[in-house]
């Protein structure tokens, strides 16, 4: 593959508009078009001002969290651009942004008495929106620092600096094509309300947990900061199983 394609402006008319920006602003408007119609599947099953505070909540928090998670990321370079905004600006982290945004949900809906699951209807489209975003990555090169390490395997992608690299984008689009699939299935089957969600959650972080060792990014104690956070969340929706597995099996004792 021609290194010359990564990072090169996309020609519309007498526009130059970067792939990766075209195609991120392509993922979140096919991402909230599915999410207005897996509403519409589901039913209004929310008075009107309380799903917009979720959505205002989930926005907000995804963009902080993004933010924050990328910061933390490499704290090196952070420290040595921290007077940089358009640097602090332009990070960001997609593990961040589903963490950040559903801690704010799920704050929010405390806050509101909400006691649902709400989070099925926004598993499908992150998943979609995601992987078209991860085209983008793939096109920005070495610019977006989401390439993997060095391989000398036949597939390994030279984003423009002479060494072949695993296109851990290319990864990422492959593994969330399959989620979607089997997020389309579970959809269709008998399933409790937030299974979605939960395996959508617990499938990408396991799979970013992993495949991150494939990524050039510092390290603390063997994991980056991200792959850190994975571990966090994989052990809250343990603990969350678990207490689901005792309270059906209490309910069962009961019955």
């Amino acid at each position: 593959m021609p290194s010359g394609i990564f990072d090169s402006a996309l020609k519309l008319g007498p526009l130059a508009i970067s792939p990766h920006f075209f195609l991120e602003s392509l993922a979140y408007i096919a991402g909230f078009a599915l999410y207005r119609r897996e509403r519409r599947r589901a039913g209004d099953f929310l008075p009107s001002p309380d799903r917009t505070s979720l959505v205002v909540a989930a926005i907000v928090g995804a963009a902080v969290g993004s933010k924050v998670l990328a910061w933390f990321d490499d704290p090196a370079l952070t420290l040595q651009h921290w007077s940089d905004l358009a640097f602090l600006l332009g990070g960001k982290t997609i593990v961040g942004g589903l963490f950040g945004g559903t801690m704010a949900v799920e704050w929010t809906k405390a806050r509101l008495g909400i006691v649902r699951r709400t989070g099925d209807l926004f598993a499908l489209p992150i998943v979609v929106g995601t992987a078209i975003g991860r085209v983008g990555c793939f096109f920005a090169g070495l610019r977006d620092r989401t390439y993997g390490t060095p391989t000398t395997l036949p597939w390994g992608v030279d984003f423009g600096d002479g060494i072949p690299r695993h296109p851990t984008q290319l990864y990422e689009i492959l593994f969330l094509l399959a989620l979607a699939g089997l997020l389309v299935r579970l959809r269709s089957a008998p399933h409790r309300e937030g299974d979605l969600f939960r395996v959508f959650l617990i499938s990408y972080s396991a799979w970013r947990l992993g495949i991150d060792f494939l990524k050039p990014d510092p390290h603390f104690a063997g994991l980056s900061a991200i792959q850190w956070s994975c571990v966090a969340g994989l052990l809250w929706y343990a603990r969350d199983a678990k207490a689901l597995i005792l309270k059906r099996k209490a309910s069962i004792a009961h019955g």
